[in-house]
């Protein structure tokens, strides 16, 4: 008898010792996920990126994160290989307004990031410029001296306006150089051509340049919507709720034109005529399209061609579906 009692001792003390280890991984396994404390997102306001701006003076994202007790960070990295870098160490989780260029670059080089939604088409808002009347063409152009930004839009503008007219660029005399400077350049006579974006296009116009080609039938001049891999894989409903805003923003733009205006002139220092200008250059449409893959399918080609890019990846793999 004492052992039997000693044997059902011991197996009710295995039982209990058993079911006190399943209690505590059943729990471990229904802890909620770690507590977002803080949303960092780029804020870049030129050329002229009125989402963002809407955005950020409007309160929108602090808005729709409040009741979780989230901060916003709005750091201005208006640089895309800076934004890249940022969220390669984790310190940026979403880049409003980032070239497709440097969205594919990162991407290529190993950087965990994802496009979820297209910031801007603006084709309109990418020209090439002379102060020559001269110059009436493209083809009026070869052996001529051409300054501006390499590995951007604008260099893949130059590209495909001079291969429409079966010109490559060793036909002309081309030198990087920034857009201010660029246009410095054009204007004193130092350049024959200059690319030129944004609100230094109606400066240039206002000292007597004149614009022989912008983006239309060439590039779409895809700027994208993205997100730290990571954090849209530990936090997919505040993606969708970040989007959401973006959403809630263009609602704004579209239902309140003139204050949408009036703040993005006095953001940027623009003028209000001309905001209302280069306002019709953009299209915000957030959706993404199979001519906006083809488009940075094309990007993607460019960096290859010109050796800025030695490894190939496919487009699809780092869009995401939010």
């Amino acid at each position: 008898m004492k052992k039997f009692i000693a044997l059902l001792l011991t197996a009710l003390l295995v039982i209990a010792l058993v079911g006190g280890c399943g209690s505590t991984n059943s729990a471990q396994d229904e802890q909620p996920e770690e507590q977002v404390e803080e949303i960092n997102i780029s804020y870049v306001k030129l050329p002229l990126n009125v989402p963002s701006i809407i955005e950020k003076n409007k309160n929108l994202f602090e808005e729709e994160f409040s009741e979780d007790n989230i901060t916003i960070n709005y750091p201005e990295i208006t640089q895309g290989p800076k934004m890249t870098e940022a969220i390669a160490g984790g310190s940026l989780d979403f880049c409003n307004a980032l070239g497709g260029t440097s969205a594919i670059l990162a991407a290529a080089n190993g950087v965990d990031l994802k496009i979820i939604g297209i910031y801007s088409r603006a084709p309109k808002a990418f020209t090439i410029m002379v102060n020559d009347s001269s110059i009436k063409t493209i083809a009026d152009l070869k052996g001529k001296t051409i300054v501006g930004p390499k590995g951007t839009i604008l260099h893949q503008l130059l590209l495909g306006a001079l291969a429409q007219e079966d010109l490559q660029v060793e036909d002309v005399k081309f030198t990087h150089m920034g857009i201010p400077e660029g246009v410095a350049a054009l204007m004193s006579g130092n350049a024959d051509a200059a690319l030129v974006a944004g609100p230094a296009v109606t400066k240039a116009v206002e000292g007597g340049a004149q614009i022989i080609t912008t983006g239309e039938g060439i590039l779409d001049a895809t700027i994208v919507i993205g997100v730290r891999g990571e954090f849209f894989r530990e936090h997919p409903e505040l993606v969708k709720r970040y989007m959401k805003v973006h959403n809630n923003s263009l609602k704004y733009m579209a239902e309140n034109p003139e204050d949408t205006f009036k703040l993005a002139a006095e953001e940027t220092n623009i003028a209000l005529d001309e905001v209302k200008t280069m306002y019709q250059w953009y299209n915000f449409a957030p959706t993404i399209t199979e001519k906006d893959i083809e488009e940075l399918e094309k990007t993607q080609d460019f960096l290859l061609e010109n050796e800025m890019l030695t490894k190939k990846i496919d487009i699809k793999s780092i869009i995401a579906d939010v």
